[in-house]
């Protein structure tokens, strides 16, 4: 069944394609603070990442489901969806670009962008 799961991306404008739907998704349904690191020079674990905060668990989850139904949309699916239940840390892996979710002060607490400060951040403008 896992081969169902898979989401194949041929190249650099497929993942700009995926990026730009959930960054949308993400706005559509309040995120609050989303942020698109371009980690392509940094690591082979996927092309971008995109973080965003909800204001409770529940938002959370709100925020994994409507991206997770505009990839469907889309006809992408993740590979895998990670932390949904505690609504603390979602990741969503969509192969070339991997979803963050946090709970506000989950996303502070581990301050993932500092992790990865030598990544290039891009403008929501960029990603339109």
């Amino acid at each position: 069944m896992k081969d169902n799961l898979a989401l194949v991306l041929k190249d650099d404008a497929d993942s700009r394609t995926i990026v730009k739907r959930v960054v949308n998704a993400c706005e559509e349904v309040k995120g609050k603070d989303v942020t698109v690191l371009d980690v392509r020079s940094l690591s082979d674990i996927a092309d971008f990442f995109v973080v965003v905060t909800g204001r409770s668990d529940r938002q959370v989850q709100g925020i994994t489901n409507r991206v997770i139904e505009e990839l469907l949309r889309s006809g992408a699916r993740p590979l895998s969806v990670e932390g949904y239940e505690d609504g603390q840390w979602v990741l969503v892996d969509c192969g070339d670009v991997v979803v963050h979710i946090f709970y506000e002060p989950t996303r502070e607490f581990y301050d993932i962008e500092s992790l990865w400060m030598r990544a290039k951040r891009l403008s929501l403008a960029e990603v339109a």
